[in-house]
C-alpha cells in the first residue's frame, strides 16, 4: 500500500448527510503522534471542495455554551476540533428549502479521540463544554463579518436539542447569546 492509503481517514456523514464526522488516522510511538487534520482530496471525494480563508481558536471553562452562530451573509463553512478537552459540537441546518430544516446533530469532539465536523455553510454551530476546560480550533470558507452575524437560542424547543448540561442545568453564555431569538424569528438560507 502507498503511503497515502496508509492515512487515510475516516469520513461518515451523519443523520444530516451534508454535516460529516472526520476522524483522522493517528500515528503514535513512545514519542507522541501525528495525524493529518486536512487533506484536500480526501475530503474532495466527501464534497468538501472548500477553500479555507480563516483559522480561529478559543478557549472556554467548563459549562460554556457559544452559540447557536452562523452569518447570513458570508456564511461560513466550519472544520471543527478540539485541541485540549472535550466539547458537545452541534450543527442546526437553517436552509428553509433543505428536507432536515431545523434538525440538528451533535458530535463528542475531545483532545483524546481528536475527531473533527464538518459544518457546512447553512448551518448554525454551537458547543457546550463538557470537561473543565477546552480549546477549540477551527477552520472557515469566509471571513468573519459582524454585519452577518446571527444566533439562535440554544434551548429553542422547535429545535430542541439534546445538550449534555451539567449541575445546575444551566450553560454559561456570552450576552449575545442569551439574547439571541427562536428559528422561528431568524432569517435563515433559501
Amino acid at each position: 500500500k502507498s503511503l497515502y492509503w496508509e492515512r487515510k481517514m475516516k469520513i461518515t456523514p451523519t443523520r444530516i448527510k451534508e454535516v460529516l464526522l472526520i476522524e483522522p488516522t493517528v500515528h503514535g510511538d513512545a514519542r507522541g503522534f501525528f495525524m493529518e487534520t486536512y487533506h484536500q482530496q480526501q475530503f474532495s471525494q466527501y464534497g468538501i471542495d472548500a477553500n479555507f480563508v480563516q483559522d480561529n481558536h478559543s478557549g472556554s471553562a467548563r459549562g460554556t455554551l457559544r452559540g447557536l452562530h452562523y452569518q447570513i451573509q458570508q456564511p461560513q463553512g466550519k472544520l471543527v476540533r478540539a485541541v485540549v478537552g472535550e466539547i458537545f459540537d452541534v450543527a442546526v441546518d437553517i436552509r428553509r428549502s433543505s428536507p432536515t430544516f431545523g434538525q440538528w446533530v451533535g458530535e463528542n469532539l475531545s483532545a483524546e479521540n481528536k475527531h473533527q465536523l464538518w459544518v457546512p455553510e447553512g448551518f448554525a454551530h454551537g458547543f457546550y463544554v463538557i470537561s473543565e476546560w477546552a480549546e477549540v480550533l477551527y477552520k472557515t470558507t469566509d471571513f468573519y463579518a459582524r454585519e452577518w452575524e446571527r444566533a439562535i437560542r440554544w434551548d429553542d424547543p422547535r429545535i430542541g436539542i439534546k445538550w449534555p448540561l451539567g449541575d445546575p442545568g444551566k450553560p454559561t453564555l456570552s450576552v449575545r447569546d442569551s439574547q439571541a431569538g427562536y428559528l422561528r424569528d431568524a432569517e435563515v438560507f433559501d
